[in-house]
Protein backbone atom coordinates (compact mmCIF):
# COMPACT_ATOMS: atom_id res chain seq x y z
CA UNK A 1 0.00 0.00 0.00
CA UNK A 2 1.30 3.64 -0.87
CA UNK A 3 -0.03 6.17 1.42
CA UNK A 4 0.50 9.95 1.13
CA UNK A 5 0.61 12.58 3.75
CA UNK A 6 0.28 16.67 1.98
CA UNK A 7 -0.16 19.94 3.28
CA UNK A 8 1.47 19.79 6.60
CA UNK A 9 2.44 22.55 8.09
CA UNK A 10 4.99 21.64 10.54
CA UNK A 11 7.29 17.21 10.75
CA UNK A 12 8.75 16.71 13.91
CA UNK A 13 11.10 13.77 13.18
CA UNK A 14 11.40 12.53 16.67
CA UNK A 15 15.11 13.42 17.36
CA UNK A 16 15.39 16.44 19.94
CA UNK A 17 18.33 17.20 18.08
CA UNK A 18 17.28 18.09 14.40
CA UNK A 19 13.39 17.88 15.99
CA UNK A 20 12.45 19.69 12.26
CA UNK A 21 12.14 18.72 9.05
CA UNK A 22 11.79 21.03 5.88
CA UNK A 23 8.80 20.16 3.35
CA UNK A 24 5.11 19.45 3.90
CA UNK A 25 4.98 15.77 2.63
CA UNK A 26 5.93 12.59 4.01
CA UNK A 27 5.24 9.33 1.22
CA UNK A 28 5.00 5.56 2.73
CA UNK A 29 5.02 2.68 0.84
CA UNK A 30 5.11 -1.25 1.80
CA UNK A 31 4.59 -0.33 5.74
CA UNK A 32 7.79 2.36 5.59
CA UNK A 33 8.34 6.13 5.01
CA UNK A 34 10.13 6.30 1.78
CA UNK A 35 10.72 10.23 2.03
CA UNK A 36 10.23 13.23 4.04
CA UNK A 37 10.37 16.49 2.68
CA UNK A 38 8.09 17.52 -0.71
CA UNK A 39 6.43 15.53 -2.70
CA UNK A 40 5.45 15.65 -6.73
CA UNK A 41 2.58 15.15 -8.83
CA UNK A 42 3.78 12.30 -10.02
CA UNK A 43 4.42 10.24 -6.53
CA UNK A 44 0.75 11.76 -5.55
CA UNK A 45 -1.07 10.18 -8.86
CA UNK A 46 1.29 6.64 -7.21
CA UNK A 47 -0.25 6.95 -4.20
CA UNK A 48 -3.37 4.35 -3.04
CA UNK A 49 -4.64 7.05 -0.44
CA UNK A 50 -3.33 10.74 0.02
CA UNK A 51 -4.51 12.64 3.37
CA UNK A 52 -4.51 16.35 3.35
CA UNK A 53 -3.48 17.50 6.54
CA UNK A 54 -4.35 20.98 5.74
CA UNK A 55 -1.28 22.69 7.50
CA UNK A 56 -1.50 20.62 10.95
CA UNK A 57 1.36 19.00 12.34
CA UNK A 58 3.07 15.43 12.09
CA UNK A 59 4.47 13.61 14.80
CA UNK A 60 6.08 10.12 14.86
CA UNK A 61 3.41 7.64 16.40
CA UNK A 62 3.80 7.60 20.37
CA UNK A 63 5.73 4.96 21.76
CA UNK A 64 4.29 3.63 25.05
CA UNK A 65 7.37 1.79 26.51
CA UNK A 66 5.22 0.78 30.00
CA UNK A 67 2.06 -0.84 28.98
CA UNK A 68 0.63 -4.06 30.98
CA UNK A 69 -0.59 -6.04 28.76
CA UNK A 70 -1.82 -9.60 29.06
CA UNK A 71 -3.60 -11.99 26.16
CA UNK A 72 -5.57 -9.91 23.76
CA UNK A 73 -7.05 -6.67 23.39
CA UNK A 74 -8.04 -7.03 27.24
CA UNK A 75 -6.88 -6.31 30.61
CA UNK A 76 -8.08 -7.98 33.44
CA UNK A 77 -6.84 -5.39 36.03
CA UNK A 78 -9.72 -2.84 34.65
CA UNK A 79 -12.29 -5.88 33.49
CA UNK A 80 -12.10 -4.04 30.04
CA UNK A 81 -12.11 -5.26 26.15
CA UNK A 82 -10.35 -2.41 23.61
CA UNK A 83 -8.11 -0.60 25.67
CA UNK A 84 -5.33 -1.00 22.96
CA UNK A 85 -7.16 0.15 20.14
CA UNK A 86 -8.48 2.82 21.98
CA UNK A 87 -4.98 3.60 23.00
CA UNK A 88 -4.08 4.40 19.27
CA UNK A 89 -6.78 6.92 19.46
CA UNK A 90 -4.55 8.52 21.44
CA UNK A 91 -2.00 8.35 19.30
CA UNK A 92 -0.07 5.85 20.47
CA UNK A 93 1.10 3.33 17.53
CA UNK A 94 3.68 0.92 20.05
CA UNK A 95 3.00 -0.90 23.22
CA UNK A 96 6.01 -2.08 25.09
CA UNK A 97 5.12 -4.93 27.24
CA UNK A 98 5.80 -4.22 31.41
CA UNK A 99 5.75 -7.97 31.44
CA UNK A 100 2.47 -9.82 31.51
CA UNK A 101 2.38 -9.77 35.15
CA UNK A 102 -1.39 -8.99 35.24
CA UNK A 103 -2.40 -12.26 33.88
CA UNK A 104 -4.68 -14.01 36.09
CA UNK A 105 -2.96 -17.01 37.91
CA UNK A 106 0.14 -15.71 36.19
CA UNK A 107 2.89 -18.80 36.49
CA UNK A 108 6.26 -18.12 39.15
CA UNK A 109 8.63 -20.68 38.60
CA UNK A 110 11.06 -20.54 35.80
CA UNK A 111 9.30 -22.76 33.78
CA UNK A 112 6.10 -21.30 33.80
CA UNK A 113 7.48 -17.65 33.50
CA UNK A 114 9.77 -18.74 30.31
CA UNK A 115 6.40 -20.07 28.90
CA UNK A 116 4.52 -17.27 29.76
CA UNK A 117 6.86 -14.56 28.20
CA UNK A 118 7.16 -16.47 24.37
CA UNK A 119 3.08 -16.92 24.50
CA UNK A 120 2.81 -13.56 24.83
CA UNK A 121 5.28 -12.82 22.29
CA UNK A 122 3.81 -15.29 19.54
CA UNK A 123 0.51 -14.16 20.19
CA UNK A 124 0.94 -9.89 19.62
CA UNK A 125 3.22 -11.01 16.38
CA UNK A 126 0.50 -10.70 14.15
CA UNK A 127 -2.10 -9.24 15.93
CA UNK A 128 -1.85 -5.94 15.84
CA UNK A 129 -5.65 -4.10 17.90
CA UNK A 130 -5.93 -1.05 16.22
CA UNK A 131 -3.18 -1.05 13.88
CA UNK A 132 -1.03 -0.77 17.25
CA UNK A 133 2.22 -3.05 17.30
CA UNK A 134 2.28 -4.51 20.77
CA UNK A 135 6.01 -5.71 21.71
CA UNK A 136 4.98 -8.47 23.91
CA UNK A 137 6.74 -11.16 25.86
CA UNK A 138 8.82 -10.17 29.21
CA UNK A 139 10.35 -12.43 31.28
CA UNK A 140 9.24 -12.05 34.78
CA UNK A 141 12.73 -12.37 36.84
CA UNK A 142 12.19 -15.03 39.74
CA UNK A 143 14.11 -17.09 41.82
CA UNK A 144 15.70 -20.11 40.23
CA UNK A 145 16.36 -18.80 36.60
CA UNK A 146 20.12 -19.62 35.83
CA UNK A 147 21.66 -18.47 32.37
CA UNK A 148 20.69 -20.96 30.88
CA UNK A 149 16.85 -20.15 30.95
CA UNK A 150 17.81 -16.69 29.44
CA UNK A 151 19.87 -18.20 26.11
CA UNK A 152 16.61 -20.79 25.57
CA UNK A 153 13.79 -17.75 25.82
CA UNK A 154 16.37 -15.17 23.87
CA UNK A 155 16.63 -18.03 21.04
CA UNK A 156 12.71 -18.20 20.65
CA UNK A 157 12.55 -14.72 20.35
CA UNK A 158 12.16 -12.89 23.59
CA UNK A 159 13.81 -10.06 23.84
CA UNK A 160 12.51 -8.08 27.17
CA UNK A 161 12.97 -8.63 30.63
CA UNK A 162 11.49 -7.32 33.79
CA UNK A 163 12.93 -7.37 37.87
CA UNK A 164 10.36 -6.44 40.25
CA UNK A 165 7.69 -8.89 40.68
CA UNK A 166 9.56 -11.85 41.40
CA UNK A 167 10.04 -13.76 45.01
CA UNK A 168 13.13 -12.83 46.03
CA UNK A 169 14.51 -12.17 49.30
CA UNK A 170 16.50 -8.76 48.14
CA UNK A 171 16.34 -7.05 45.21
CA UNK A 172 20.34 -7.55 45.19
CA UNK A 173 18.77 -11.02 44.11
CA UNK A 174 18.17 -9.52 40.46
CA UNK A 175 22.02 -8.46 39.55
CA UNK A 176 23.26 -11.92 38.62
CA UNK A 177 19.56 -12.39 36.68
CA UNK A 178 19.92 -8.87 35.33
CA UNK A 179 23.56 -9.54 33.71
CA UNK A 180 22.83 -12.78 32.44
CA UNK A 181 19.89 -11.78 30.64
CA UNK A 182 21.76 -8.68 29.18
CA UNK A 183 24.72 -11.17 28.18
CA UNK A 184 21.85 -12.91 25.71
CA UNK A 185 21.06 -9.48 24.10
CA UNK A 186 17.76 -9.12 26.13
CA UNK A 187 16.53 -5.54 26.99
CA UNK A 188 16.09 -5.73 31.01
CA UNK A 189 14.00 -2.98 32.60
CA UNK A 190 13.34 -2.59 36.62
CA UNK A 191 10.79 -1.80 38.70
CA UNK A 192 11.69 1.81 40.51
CA UNK A 193 10.19 3.13 43.25
CA UNK A 194 8.17 1.83 46.65
CA UNK A 195 6.62 -1.69 46.60
CA UNK A 196 3.23 -1.66 43.71
CA UNK A 197 1.67 -4.65 44.74
CA UNK A 198 1.87 -6.77 48.29
CA UNK A 199 4.67 -8.96 48.44
CA UNK A 200 7.16 -6.93 46.10
CA UNK A 201 9.73 -4.66 47.21
CA UNK A 202 11.04 -1.14 47.05
CA UNK A 203 13.83 -0.67 44.16
CA UNK A 204 15.93 1.93 45.40
CA UNK A 205 18.84 4.16 43.51
CA UNK A 206 21.97 1.52 45.30
CA UNK A 207 19.86 -1.44 43.71
CA UNK A 208 19.92 -0.38 40.61
CA UNK A 209 23.27 1.14 39.88
CA UNK A 210 24.24 -2.24 41.35
CA UNK A 211 21.73 -4.33 38.68
CA UNK A 212 22.83 -2.23 35.78
CA UNK A 213 20.02 -2.93 33.83
CA UNK A 214 18.87 -0.97 30.48
CA UNK A 215 15.75 0.98 31.66
CA UNK A 216 14.63 2.25 35.07
CA UNK A 217 10.76 1.67 34.97
CA UNK A 218 8.73 4.95 36.01
CA UNK A 219 11.58 6.74 37.66
CA UNK A 220 9.58 9.30 38.69
CA UNK A 221 7.15 6.83 40.97
CA UNK A 222 5.43 3.77 40.61
CA UNK A 223 3.32 5.62 41.85
CA UNK A 224 5.64 5.83 45.27
CA UNK A 225 8.59 7.56 44.15
CA UNK A 226 12.38 7.13 45.26
CA UNK A 227 13.92 9.59 47.77
CA UNK A 228 15.06 12.60 46.50
CA UNK A 229 18.15 12.13 47.19
CA UNK A 230 18.46 8.85 44.52
CA UNK A 231 17.62 10.96 41.65
CA UNK A 232 21.21 12.58 41.39
CA UNK A 233 22.95 9.66 41.28
CA UNK A 234 20.64 7.75 38.88
CA UNK A 235 21.56 10.55 36.75
CA UNK A 236 25.47 11.03 37.55
CA UNK A 237 26.31 7.37 38.33
CA UNK A 238 24.84 5.39 35.40
CA UNK A 239 24.06 5.26 31.96
CA UNK A 240 20.30 3.68 32.65
CA UNK A 241 17.95 4.77 30.55
CA UNK A 242 15.29 6.84 33.20
CA UNK A 243 11.17 6.07 32.22
CA UNK A 244 8.62 8.49 33.75
CA UNK A 245 5.18 7.48 33.67
CA UNK A 246 2.05 9.32 33.82
CA UNK A 247 0.65 6.96 36.76
CA UNK A 248 3.60 7.98 38.65
CA UNK A 249 4.50 11.07 40.61
CA UNK A 250 4.09 14.69 38.75
CA UNK A 251 6.57 16.70 40.81
CA UNK A 252 9.73 14.27 40.53
CA UNK A 253 8.63 13.66 36.81
CA UNK A 254 9.75 17.56 36.05
CA UNK A 255 12.56 16.87 38.83
CA UNK A 256 14.16 14.33 36.87
CA UNK A 257 13.68 16.32 33.58
CA UNK A 258 15.31 19.26 34.51
CA UNK A 259 18.51 16.76 35.67
CA UNK A 260 18.71 15.01 32.63
CA UNK A 261 19.09 18.36 30.75
CA UNK A 262 21.42 20.11 32.88
CA UNK A 263 23.48 16.82 32.68
CA UNK A 264 23.04 16.63 28.64
CA UNK A 265 21.46 13.27 29.12
CA UNK A 266 18.31 13.68 27.48
CA UNK A 267 18.44 10.75 25.60
CA UNK A 268 17.84 8.77 28.70
CA UNK A 269 14.72 10.18 29.21
CA UNK A 270 11.89 8.25 28.18
CA UNK A 271 8.42 8.78 28.56
CA UNK A 272 5.43 6.07 29.06
CA UNK A 273 2.40 5.67 31.18
CA UNK A 274 2.74 2.62 33.10
CA UNK A 275 -1.07 1.64 32.61
CA UNK A 276 -3.31 -0.21 33.02
CA UNK A 277 -2.64 -0.20 36.94
CA UNK A 278 -4.62 0.66 39.60
CA UNK A 279 -4.06 4.49 38.28
CA UNK A 280 -6.55 3.12 35.58
CA UNK A 281 -6.61 3.05 31.41
CA UNK A 282 -5.45 6.38 30.15
CA UNK A 283 -5.79 6.54 26.30
CA UNK A 284 -4.02 10.09 26.63
CA UNK A 285 -1.58 9.40 29.28
CA UNK A 286 1.23 9.70 26.88
CA UNK A 287 -0.09 13.22 25.62
CA UNK A 288 -0.57 14.41 29.04
CA UNK A 289 2.95 13.37 30.18
CA UNK A 290 4.05 15.66 27.12
CA UNK A 291 1.66 18.87 28.11
CA UNK A 292 3.11 18.32 31.48
CA UNK A 293 6.35 18.45 30.62
CA UNK A 294 6.00 21.12 27.76
CA UNK A 295 3.69 23.77 29.95
CA UNK A 296 5.07 23.32 33.88
CA UNK A 297 8.93 23.28 32.44
CA UNK A 298 10.93 24.97 30.28
CA UNK A 299 11.52 21.97 28.21
CA UNK A 300 10.76 22.60 24.47
CA UNK A 301 7.46 20.96 23.46
CA UNK A 302 9.46 18.74 20.67
CA UNK A 303 11.97 17.49 23.11
CA UNK A 304 8.90 16.03 24.83
CA UNK A 305 7.28 14.85 22.21
CA UNK A 306 10.89 13.19 21.04
CA UNK A 307 11.38 11.65 24.98
CA UNK A 308 8.01 9.75 23.97
CA UNK A 309 9.10 8.63 20.23
CA UNK A 310 12.59 8.55 19.23
CA UNK A 311 14.25 8.51 22.71
CA UNK A 312 11.92 5.11 22.90
CA UNK A 313 12.89 3.56 19.93
CA UNK A 314 16.48 3.91 20.45
CA UNK A 315 16.64 2.53 23.58
CA UNK A 316 14.29 -0.59 22.32
CA UNK A 317 16.15 -0.71 18.91
CA UNK A 318 13.13 -0.44 17.39
CA UNK A 319 12.76 0.92 13.80
CA UNK A 320 9.97 3.55 14.47
CA UNK A 321 9.76 6.63 16.91
CA UNK A 322 11.66 8.76 13.56
CA UNK A 323 10.03 10.40 10.77
CA UNK A 324 12.79 9.34 8.05
CA UNK A 325 13.05 7.78 4.90
CA UNK A 326 13.65 3.73 5.77
CA UNK A 327 11.57 3.84 9.20
CA UNK A 328 8.39 2.45 10.12
CA UNK A 329 5.67 4.16 8.72
CA UNK A 330 3.85 5.31 11.78
CA UNK A 331 2.52 8.53 11.76
CA UNK A 332 -0.04 10.89 14.05
CA UNK A 333 -1.45 13.67 12.97
CA UNK A 334 -1.91 16.53 15.15
CA UNK A 335 -3.46 19.82 15.72
CA UNK A 336 -5.32 21.91 18.59
CA UNK A 337 -8.36 21.24 19.61
CA UNK A 338 -11.44 22.92 18.16
CA UNK A 339 -12.96 25.90 20.84
CA UNK A 340 -9.49 26.35 22.22
CA UNK A 341 -7.55 29.26 23.07
CA UNK A 342 -3.90 28.32 20.46
CA UNK A 343 -3.76 27.97 16.75
CA UNK A 344 -1.27 25.04 16.18
CA UNK A 345 -0.56 22.01 18.38
CA UNK A 346 2.50 22.58 19.59
CA UNK A 347 1.61 26.09 21.09
CA UNK A 348 -1.92 24.23 22.56
CA UNK A 349 1.05 21.42 24.02
CA UNK A 350 2.58 24.04 25.67
CA UNK A 351 -0.39 25.55 26.83
CA UNK A 352 -0.96 22.43 29.08
CA UNK A 353 -3.74 21.58 26.65
CA UNK A 354 -3.77 18.10 24.44
CA UNK A 355 -3.56 18.37 21.01
CA UNK A 356 -6.49 16.85 18.57
CA UNK A 357 -5.37 13.88 17.44
CA UNK A 358 -6.43 13.86 13.64
CA UNK A 359 -5.20 10.99 12.04
CA UNK A 360 -3.32 8.02 12.77
CA UNK A 361 -0.92 6.03 10.44
CA UNK A 362 0.17 2.61 11.17
CA UNK A 363 2.01 0.42 8.89
CA UNK A 364 1.96 2.98 6.42
CA UNK A 365 -1.70 2.12 6.69
CA UNK A 366 -4.30 4.57 7.70
CA UNK A 367 -6.69 3.84 11.09
CA UNK A 368 -8.63 6.78 10.94
CA UNK A 369 -8.65 10.00 9.41
CA UNK A 370 -10.65 13.18 10.56
CA UNK A 371 -11.00 12.32 14.22
CA UNK A 372 -10.01 10.70 17.44
CA UNK A 373 -12.91 9.22 19.56
CA UNK A 374 -11.28 10.38 22.67
CA UNK A 375 -10.22 14.51 22.07
CA UNK A 376 -11.76 16.60 20.91
CA UNK A 377 -12.09 17.30 16.85
CA UNK A 378 -9.04 19.84 15.69
CA UNK A 379 -9.10 22.93 14.57
CA UNK A 380 -8.51 22.20 10.70
CA UNK A 381 -10.52 19.47 8.72
CA UNK A 382 -7.88 16.51 7.81
CA UNK A 383 -9.68 14.72 5.32
CA UNK A 384 -8.78 12.00 2.33
CA UNK A 385 -8.21 13.70 -0.68
CA UNK A 386 -7.90 10.71 -2.78
CA UNK A 387 -8.40 7.22 -1.85
CA UNK A 388 -8.06 4.16 -4.58
CA UNK A 389 -9.09 1.49 -1.97
CA UNK A 390 -12.62 1.04 -1.14
CA UNK A 391 -12.47 1.62 2.43
CA UNK A 392 -13.41 4.63 4.63
CA UNK A 393 -10.92 5.82 7.11
CA UNK A 394 -12.90 8.09 8.78
CA UNK A 395 -12.72 8.87 12.73
CA UNK A 396 -15.26 7.31 14.73
CA UNK A 397 -17.27 10.35 16.45
CA UNK A 398 -18.22 10.43 20.05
Amino acid sequence: MKTALVNLGVILTGDWRNPFAPGDSILMADGRITSVGNASADALRNCDVVIDANGATAIPGLIDSHVHITFGDYTPRQKTVGFLESYVHGGTTTSISASEVHVPGRPKDPEGVKALAVAALKCFQDFRPGGMRVCAGSIILEPGLVEADFSEVAAKGVWLAKAGFGAVKSPYDYVPMVAWARKHGIITTVHTGGASIPGSSGIWADHLIAMQPDVSFHSNGGPVAIPNEDFPRMVHESKIALQVCTAGNLRTTLLLADLVRKADQFDRFLIATDTPTGSGIMPLGMMYTITHLASLTDMPVEWAIAAATGNNAKVYRLNSGFLRAGKDADVVVLDACEGGSQGNALDALRNGDIAAVGAVITDGVPRFVGRSRNTPAPMRKIRVAENRILQDYSGTAH
